[in-house]
């Protein structure tokens, strides 16, 4: 049996809604926000509700900025490509096609990082995504757009096919990425930003959301955040988000499916991420390998098949026909803490990583929604 899944979320408290809603707060027709003169997103990538709350002391400034009802949920899977491209188009991932972290190209074997395989694997940035940034759609309206981001990130793919419409800021300094953002926005009425904070994320892979280094992470986004808000002008509004959390997960909880692994038995590729997995099957084997899944890990994983996961509303309202077998036959997603890693594979550096995300508990799906600014009033 599958495992019952979380509770759905609460209408209208989701991810995707968050940019929308800021676009009716700039003409003053929103219902969640105050009306303002320009806006910013700010999403500090990896910072999940409970990691944040569970490291209150190191962020003074955000957590008393935070009410209690201040979060959103995250799209399905719960990692950055999903979840970055639903905030900047506004679509769940069923609609803009953005699956996973690793996706099956359909008629094909290539399962490309979503990521960075618009560079090394040709996905074309305009046609792969099934949805048009807002960016694109609100610049072509007159509106003045900004993104301001590190600037490794200027002209890449993934750059291309979710904030095309956008200008570029490129400021690598934490505390001057923020104050530009806050720059651009004083300056020009109506504006839409989205300022972008990799930092935490980084960290937490590499160290962990526990490390005394994310801690050292945390306390400088703060202290960014403190600054921006003193320099905001009182018509600004900013809201300041994730895309999602974050579970450490120890080494000894690394399941390495290696050569004679029965669980393989049927499965073609292996797409997606540790806590999420696409698993495309053999022709045929589809219901073999759920069974074999479930039987094995239905302890510690929520086992699904591509209809269960649909039918279940896991990538959104619709589907769209082109991203249908981009999605796995069968989807494993971890419960535990646990994480899931292809051994047959020669690059064990992901294996490294302590700091995991994509599967569906609340501490990588509840992210914050804090109101600064004049989306504070």
């Amino acid at each position: 049996m599958t495992a019952s899944l979380p509770a759905p979320p609460a209408p209208g408290r989701s991810l995707t809604g968050v940019l929308p809603d800021m676009l009716s707060a700039l003409g003053g027709t929103s219902a969640r926000l105050a009306p303002a003169r320009s806006a910013i997103a700010v999403v500090v990538d990896g910072l999940g509700r409970a990691n944040l709350t569970a490291r209150s002391g190191h962020a003074r400034f955000l957590t008393q900025r935070m009410g209690k009802r201040d979060t959103v949920r995250t799209v399905f899977p719960s990692t950055t490509a999903a979840a970055l491209t639903s905030l900047l188009t506004g679509e769940e991932p069923g609609a803009h096609g953005l699956v996973g972290y690793r996706v099956r190209v359909p008629g094909t074997d290539a399962t490309p990082n979503l990521l960075r395989g618009w560079e090394t694997d040709g996905l074309d940035p305009l046609t792969f995504p099934r949805a048009e940034p807002l960016f694109a759609r609100e610049s072509a309206h007159g509106r003045p757009c900004f993104v301001v981001t590190k600037r490794l990130y200027e002209g890449t793919g993934f750059t291309a096919a979710t904030q095309r419409g956008a200008a570029f800021v490129g400021e690598d300094d934490l505390v001057a990425r923020l104050a530009a953002a806050a720059d651009v926005a004083a300056r020009h009425d109506g504006a839409l930003v989205y300022a972008y904070v990799p930092e935490l994320d980084a960290i937490g892979h590499a160290r962990g959301w526990q490390s005394d280094e994310w801690l050292a992470a945390l306390e400088l986004v703060d202290d960014a955040a403190r600054a921006m808000d003193a320099a905001l002008p009182a018509d600004v509004g900013v809201l300041v988000t994730a895309d999602h959390g974050m579970v450490d997960v120890p080494r000894h909880r690394q399941i390495l499916l290696g050569d004679s692994d029965p669980l393989l038995e049927g499965v073609r590729l292996i797409a997606g991420e540790p806590r999420m997995l696409h698993l495309y099957a053999d022709p045929g084997a589809e219901a073999a390998v759920a069974a074999r899944w479930r039987e094995a890990e239905s302890s510690r994983a929520w086992v699904l098949t591509r209809a269960e996961a649909i039918g279940a509303g896991l990538f959104g309202d619709r589907v769209d026909a082109e991203v249908l077998p981009r999605i796995g036959d069968v989807l494993v997603a971890a419960r535990a803490d646990v994480v899931y890693y292809d051994d047959r594979l020669a690059d064990k550096k992901p294996q490294r990583m302590i700091g995991q995300h994509g599967s569906l508990t609340d501490q990588e799906q509840i992210v914050p929604l804090i109101r600064l600014g004049a989306f504070a009033r």
